[in-house]
């Protein structure tokens, strides 16, 4: 089955995401490829979607937006699935169980237009030089660390559930459900 994984990378750390997950699903038997969403790939063609973009202010970056308004109703018409990479494992603990309750509202009405099985927050990389003085500052007072923050195990575990949703087989044992 033909499944189209885009997104929208500012440094590198959702596209790396976004090609983990192609190369999981492609493990599972599915034909994923990879594009960036500023080429704005034909959902059309695809069975299934997963977009993915990273998020900066509290949404997803302007390209990864843009083609969910453009593409809304086609992507609504096929199975779709929906991921975040943000920094909520870069905060301390207290600022990280709030931020992983509450959905950015700009994410929120994207998800509304897409309808999608499911939208998965995962966190990213950070690094000093991707933030200009006033953001290093912010971030330091914050009490945040920099660092790849990324949870291959959890990436993964997604990634075969969405592999099994799509191939109709059990995530535990590998079989095929009835």
């Amino acid at each position: 089955m033909p499944v189209l994984v885009a997104y929208a990378s500012a440094h590198g750390s959702t596209r790396e995401v976004a090609e983990h997950i192609a190369a999981r699903l492609g493990r599972r038997g599915l034909d994923a490829v990879t594009a960036p969403l500023d080429t704005d790939p034909d959902p059309c063609p695809w069975q299934a979607v997963v977009l993915g973009s990273a998020v900066h202010d509290g949404a997803w970056l302007p390209p990864a937006e843009a083609y969910v308004r453009r593409r809304g109703a086609a992507l609504r018409g096929r199975p779709v699935w929906m991921f975040s990479v943000g920094m909520s494992a870069a905060l301390p603990r207290p600022l990280r169980r709030l931020a992983s309750r509450a959905e950015q509202p700009p994410i929120a009405r994207l998800v509304t237009v897409v309808r999608p099985r499911e939208h998965r927050r995962f966190s990213g990389v950070i690094r000093r030089d991707q933030l200009d003085r006033r953001g290093r500052v912010v971030f330091r007072l914050l009490g945040c660390r920099y660092g790849d923050h990324r949870d291959w195990p959890g990436i993964d575990a997604w990634a075969d559930a969405v592999a099994a949703h799509l191939t109709g087989t059990d995530t535990t044992t590998g079989r095929r459900t009835p």
